[in-house]
């Protein structure tokens, strides 16, 4: 069984009552999940959902908020994810940029939807961030500290 732990970032968007997600193929199947993915060496976690937002979506992120800092164990790689998710605005999608292999479509989801088609979600960390967001949870992103490398 795996020993892994994955940083991850994820961006919960609301508009007019409703969530930006995407479907995209993951582990054999179709799945759902906000625009999420792993940090990349020397990025910070805002800069990560900026970008794993335009890769997944072709929108333009504007953090506003952390959500929630979230772990989650997959119950058969064994596998850890701590997930930073923040709560923001995204721009209209951009015309002709194509999405990250893996993603098959962005769409907006009420939250009578999400919960409709929770079997499809990617793990549970995607309702239970739309579920926090809905309760109001909101932290300053100052919370978050990146520190320079020290000289060597």
């Amino acid at each position: 069984m795996s020993r892994d732990i994955h940083l991850t970032v994820a961006a919960v968007i609301e508009q007019d009552g409703r969530f930006l997600c995407v479907e995209e193929v993951a582990d054999g199947a179709l799945r759902i999940n906000q625009p999420a993915g792993h940090l990349e060496p020397g990025e910070s976690m805002i800069d990560a959902v900026i970008r794993e937002t335009l890769e997944e979506t072709a929108r333009d992120f504007e953090p506003e908020a952390l959500l929630g800092i979230y772990r989650w164990r997959h119950p058969t790689q064994g596998s850890t994810y701590v997930r930073v998710a923040f709560a923001g605005r995204a721009s209209p999608a951009r015309r002709g940029r194509s999405l990250d292999a893996g993603v098959v479509r962005a769409v907006w989801l009420d939250f009578e939807e999400l919960a409709a088609r929770t079997g499809e979600h990617r793990s549970p960390l995607v309702m239970r961030c739309v579920e926090d967001h809905r309760a109001g949870r909101r932290y300053p992103l100052d919370l978050l500290r990146d520190l320079a490398a020290a000289p060597t």
